[in-house]
């Protein structure tokens, strides 16, 4: 891949000419205003290959277009990644499976199974390659031999969190594909923290469904996971979440007991079997 046109973005994006996503589509979305702009395609071209990694923007004719309504704040337009990109191309073949970063061995084994029916019905398993159910559900795919999709808040380059780099590259060696919006590292703490949130948008624009394994209310603990739970909803994306009566009292299910009262449907073989 790495074509001309996508290289050129790509300096654009390291040199911080473009500067979000939104002014990529207001100013930058145009070849010949790319052109305008001077680089060593060689040179790029010699960096990714280095480092093994590809590039992709809407400039060439295999960009996985993001389905649906999507405000050019959240459109995305380039990614760097390593692995099969095609994965994206087909939305209604991924499942995100997302969930707190601390599973007990229960919601572990329960969360194993739900990512199991999955593949066995021939999803695609979407995650964020962070600690606890996304490692989960990562694991559960490569065990099963389907190929499986880590979006990154971090770059290609320094994948967090650190301890999941032998997972990405496992990911990658069995055909699944490891993926990210960036090329530079966040400046300050709270563009790291926004790359987390702007990570979790992606789950749930290149899956048909997400499901929500387990997480605590806003406040309670950690509850990150709700921010691809309620993109999905934005998106008009299918949502379920697992949960059980005796769950009712355990913190680690608030925010599946809420969505479960607002009545979202709770994940189980028929709702697979529908998907």
């Amino acid at each position: 891949m790495n074509s001309n046109i996508s290289l050129k973005l790509y300096n654009l994006i390291k040199t911080g000419v473009i500067k979000s996503n939104a002014h990529f589509w207001k100013a930058f979305y145009n070849e010949e205003v790319i052109n305008t702009f001077s680089c060593d395609i060689e040179t790029l071209k010699q960096e990714l290959e280095e480092k093994g990694i590809n590039i992709i923007s809407v400039f060439d004719d295999n960009f996985p277009i993001a389905d649906g309504k999507v405000k050019n704040s959240e459109k995305p337009f380039f990614f760097a990644y390593k692995g099969d990109i095609s994965l994206l191309i087909d939305i209604d073949k991924n499942i995100a499976v997302i969930g707190v970063l601390t599973p007990t061995k229960e919601i572990t084994e329960r969360g194993q199974k739900v990512v199991k029916s999955l593949v066995e019905k021939g999803f695609n398993i979407v995650s964020g390659l962070a600690n606890g159910c996304d490692t989960i559900a990562h694991f559960e795919s490569i065990k099963n031999n389907a190929k499986t999709i880590a979006f990154l808040p971090s770059t290609i380059e320094y994948i967090y969190p650190k301890q999941n780099i032998d997972l990405a590259n496992e990911i990658v060696e069995k055909e699944g594909l490891i993926v990210s919006e960036y090329v530079n590292e966040p400046k300050n703490k709270h563009e790291r923290i926004k790359r987390f949130i702007e990570r979790d948008r992606l789950q749930a624009l290149y899956s048909k469904a997400v499901i929500l394994v387990a997480s605590f209310r806003k406040g309670e603990g950690d509850s990150g996971s709700r921010h691809a739970f309620e993109k999905a909803k934005e998106y008009s994306k299918k949502r379920l979440v697992m949960f059980r009566e005796s769950d009712s009292s355990d913190l680690i299910f608030g925010l599946n007991k809420d969505y479960v009262i607002q009545g979202e449907k709770v994940v189980s073989q028929k709702e697979i079997e529908e998907l």
